[in-house]
């Protein structure tokens, strides 16, 4: 699929022409420089390294700065491949948040905001002593029963438990475009996506 490269900027509300108060989040999308154009002739298949967010030169490498200065670019600090994209671009070329129409749908993909080792509770909305978790006695947040008896005398793989939650690569689909603003590069999408503040995303039509 097709799209870009963003910067979650933050959430915010707007109304719609019925006076409805739905909830948003702007996205800095792009601009994005064409770094790569994969080929079938070459590397077996068709897309387009992107890159976004400016680098300083002393903090990238040797490899990584001749590959910018092929495409006659600045050194970037995200770079994503895309395919599928419909017009054809060439290397060092702009794609700016005008890819994008208001009302089409988009998906999002991010990392989730990291919520260190969470217990049974927060991690899978175990009931704790209110709902008494199956095999608790008088804890009141404990995981309870995870194991049978004598057979198969060992805990299932699988098990629910608590551990290191968040941190991971989540997707949210069919996001509405709710406003383009071009001279800014944001766009603003219906409804939340995943990731903290400044946090890198793709965005794929």
């Amino acid at each position: 699929m097709s799209g870009l490269i963003g910067k979650k900027v933050g959430m915010t509300s707007i109304f719609d022409e019925n006076g409805k108060n739905i909830p948003c989040t702007i996205i800095e999308a792009g601009p994005c420089v064409v770094t790569q154009v994969r080929t079938k002739e070459v590397d077996g298949y068709e897309a387009l390294q992107l890159g976004f967010d400016d680098k300083k030169e002393k903090h990238t490498s040797k490899a990584a700065a001749g590959h910018f200065a092929k495409a006659g670019v600045t050194p970037k600090k995200k770079l994503v491949e895309f395919q599928g994209f419909e017009s054809t671009y060439k290397l060092g070329d702009t794609i700016t948040a005008e890819f994008f129409v208001e009302g089409e749908f988009v998906d999002v993909t991010g990392t989730s905001k990291g919520k260190g080792f969470q217990g049974v509770v927060r991690r899978h909305g175990f009931g704790g002593v209110g709902q008494s978790t199956h095999g608790q006695h008088n804890r009141l947040r404990a995981p309870g029963s995870v194991g049978a008896s004598s057979y198969p005398s060992r805990v299932f793989k699988g098990m629910r438990m608590a551990g290191r939650m968040g941190a991971e690569k989540v997707t949210v689909q069919n996001l509405k475009v709710l406003k383009v603003i071009p001279e800014k590069n944001l766009i603003i999408l219906k409804g939340c996506v995943p990731g903290h503040k400044n946090a890198y995303v793709t965005i794929h039509k």
